[in-house]
């Protein structure tokens, strides 16, 4: 198990596979301007409140804006346990990837 503080491995979006558990930790605002279809969202503050709801028996690929929040959530999902990937570039690069996007009110995804 890795130690807080070690570097935790890093994808780019456009290599996220297809259906993989993938973790949304910015805030409610950014969320609400479009995510990653099939994501679930924990804001990074909330996350050890929230971590029963996360799997530990898979992989889970941590998703922000640019890459900065979920590596530092990726390194303490896998200090404690979780084997967790940082999507580097975050939803600037899954946007830019024309990965596909969504919102709860129907609006057209943009990141915020």
């Amino acid at each position: 198990m890795p130690e807080r503080g070690t570097q935790v491995r890093q994808i780019p979006a456009a290599s996220v596979p297809e259906g993989a558990w993938l973790l949304d930790v910015r805030e409610d605002d950014e969320w609400a301007a479009g995510y990653a279809q099939g994501a679930r969202h924990i804001p990074l503050g909330e996350l050890g409140a929230r971590t029963a709801e996360i799997p530990q028996d898979q992989a889970v690929y941590v998703i922000c804006r640019s890459g900065g929040r979920s590596g530092r959530a990726a390194e303490a999902l896998a200090a404690a346990g979780w084997q967790a990937i940082n999507v580097a570039g975050g939803m600037q690069d899954w946007a830019a990837a024309g990965r596909p996007m969504a919102t709860d009110s129907g609006a057209p995804p943009f990141v915020a």
